[in-house]
């Protein structure tokens, strides 16, 4: 069996405290589905947090995109769609960036 392990950086978002990456693993561990069914995650899917980091170990097929959709809803349900976006860093792992603003028109109110 072919292990493949994700990684989702939390670390921006955990140091300012508006997010903590155990409650987002916790959220992981109840949302992801094996086999069409949630809470089917046996020994196949393993999801441990290290530091601010979120890890999932799995040695059957999940997509990527999976994990980025269940990242997104995580921070719809946080209220912080608004400032935070998953962008991909490398082919195995997501990182939380917050959206780059630009303070060019001071004026507004």
């Amino acid at each position: 069996k072919v292990l493949t392990k994700y990684i989702l950086d939390c670390t921006h978002p955990a140091e300012d405290k508006i997010l903590d990456p155990a409650e987002f693993a916790t959220f992981l561990n109840e949302k992801v589905k094996v086999s069409g069914k949630t809470g089917n995650l046996g020994n196949n899917v393993i999801i441990t947090k290290e530091n601010n980091n979120v890890s999932l170990t799995t040695d059957i097929p999940i997509s990527k995109r999976y994990l980025k959709y269940l990242a997104k809803k995580y921070l719809k349900k946080q209220n912080l769609r608004d400032w935070l976006r998953v962008v991909a860093s490398n082919k195995n792992s997501f990182e939380l960036r917050y959206f780059q603003v630009d303070n060019t028109e001071e004026d507004e109110e």
